[in-house]
């Protein structure tokens, strides 16, 4: 043991922003995408010297617009990544000329040390440490090579119990005792990176979430190396969750007394297994069992664009959405509202099956129910709040309006789409702010304003599609009887089917659109 670190993962909530800092400002390469192993719809970066070398490798679970996280103790609270000496006076006016909020530098332990955050707010050190081989470089970055960082240099831990933590880190996984300081006990490995164990007694808890570091990754040699301080640890009772092989690296996990989540994975056999070195990190892979859901996945996982290219400029509008533009976008524009128990990407597989030219732009409620996003309160099974429902409406008549300015939307050629709670959204807000939306497809919808008022809906196309077995359909007036008493011209269907969408309901989203050019 004693080789250090593989990599350490942290939360980001907007992948953009991270792909821009972490490759167009501190030049790392992105070496691998893929879907999530626990989950395949989040999506996982890598990042790495232009050879995805185990030390170099900082990874990123993509929680997009997901809560924020708190730094406390159980948990890592920074990462340093090692640098020439000579580079701090480069890496200050880089970080001035990028408008990146730096600190420094300052003497930490005898090192010079620049203080960043990345976009999250996470702090990044750049530390000014000679020994370290020169990385391999890679053609992209925009780093000179005799600047790029080196490797990682290692992570600062929180710990209540920093005399436990120093123990489990030196027994296990083959540091040493360094240096201390009054607060800081700082552990080197065989490599030369460190792991800095910060006395927290009398500090917050930790709390996951974007803006956090997750856990650090130590190396292993080999899987018989992990299955060997698996049966260490399995012996002294310490918290195992199960080995794993992750495809790129066999592991396991676990959680010191401090509370901090470790990870011990092998070296090999590395990112380059299933794609070229030179191509490395510009396609997604996802786990085998997801393999025939990958087109799904792609409309589902974040977009992003490289540093330098063209791409969506999120506004602060009401409501978090999220931007889905196909390869042969027509300039067509289908809004998504979800169902109850969904989120902003639940229909967009669906849309882009019924819709394959179209831009998705996919919307989250502001509701909450049970944890799950919804448009507006329920108070029962069939019985909702009213003055929430025309709140959240005027939030949705203002979100479509600024977003056709901000996003220079062609409002002739936008739709809206929603299923079920989404569905009932759109009914009322067209009902509530009539000449706002014009065309509107909506699977599994009833009227859920208890007085609807009367409007004028004659520049209004609909499409209802319901189900015949629907157990929800019975509530509240007849909809498309309503709609049509407002001058609406309405296409209203049922199919076979209950409450949930159903292939049938791609076909006739497709055709009905496809008719509508």
């Amino acid at each position: 043991m004693g080789t250090g670190i593989h990599h350490i993962t942290l939360i980001t909530r907007k992948v953009q922003a991270n792909v821009d800092f972490y490759v167009g400002f501190l030049g790392l390469r992105l070496v691998k995408q893929t879907g999530g192993y626990e989950d395949a719809t989040q999506l996982h970066l890598f990042y790495g010297d232009g050879a995805a070398s185990p030390g170099s490798l900082i990874t990123f679970l993509v929680w997009e617009d997901g809560a924020r996280g708190r730094v406390g103790h159980g948990q890592p609270s920074e990462i340093s990544l090692a640098i020439e000496p000579s580079s701090i006076g480069f890496w200050l006016t880089r970080a001035l000329s990028h408008h990146v909020e730096i600190s420094g530098p300052v003497d930490e332990m005898g090192e010079p040390t620049l203080r960043l955050k990345d976009p999250d707010g996470v702090i990044v050190k750049l530390v000014g440490v000679s020994g370290f081989a020169a990385p391999e470089i890679w053609e992209g970055s925009g780093v000179p090579a005799e600047h790029a960082i080196r490797r990682i240099r290692g992570a600062t831990i929180m710990s209540e119990v920093p005399e436990l933590t120093e123990s489990f880190v030196t027994r296990h996984f083959g540091y040493q005792p360094m240096q201390s300081t009054e607060f800081i006990r700082r552990l080197v490995s065989d490599s030369g990176d460190i792991i800095d164990i910060r006395d927290a007694k009398g500090f917050w808890t930790s709390a996951p979430g974007t803006g956090t570091i997750d856990h650090i990754a130590f190396r292993a040699r080999d899987t018989d190396e992990v299955e060997r301080v698996h049966g260490e640890l399995a012996s002294s009772n310490s918290t195992i969750t199960n080995v794993h092989d992750r495809k790129y690296f066999y592991s396991l996990y676990v959680r010191e007394p401090g509370g901090t989540l470790f990870e011990l994975a092998t070296d090999g056999p590395g990112m380059a297994i299933d794609e070229p070195v030179e191509t490395m990190g510009t396609q997604l892979f996802v786990p085998p069992e997801r393999a025939d859901k990958i087109d799904e996945l792609l409309t589902m996982l974040p977009q992003f664009s490289w540093p330098g290219e063209e791409r969506v400029i999120y506004r602060d509008l009401p409501f978090v959405h999220r931007f889905y533009t196909p390869g042969n976008a027509d300039g067509s524009v289908i809004v998504l509202l979800h169902g109850s128990g969904g989120n902003e990407t639940s229909l967009l597989p669906f849309a882009a099956k019924a819709a394959p030219h179209a831009t998705l732009l996919a919307l989250r409620g502001r509701a909450t129910d049970e944890g799950t996003p919804r448009w507006f309160r329920r108070l029962s099974a069939s019985k909702f709040d009213q003055a929430d429902i025309r709140s959240e409406a005027e939030a949705l008549a203002a979100f479509i309006e600024d977003a056709v300015d901000a996003y220079r939307i062609d409002p002739e050629k936008l739709v809206f789409l929603g299923h079920s709670n989404g569905a009932n959204m759109i009914a009322a807000t067209m009902l509530l702010h009539p000449h706002l939306i014009r065309r509107a497809v909506l699977l599994r919808p009833a009227m859920v304003l208890e007085q609807p008022p009367a409007a004028d809906l004659s520049d209004v196309e609909a499409l209802l599609v319901a189900g015949n077995v629907d157990v929800f359909s019975n509530f509240g007036p007849d909809l498309a009887g309503l709609l049509r008493h407002a001058g609406a011209n309405v296409d209203a269907r049922t199919i076979p089917s209950g409450h949930a969408f159903e292939a049938a309901d791609v076909e006739i989203v497709r055709d009905w659109l496809a008719a509508r050019g």
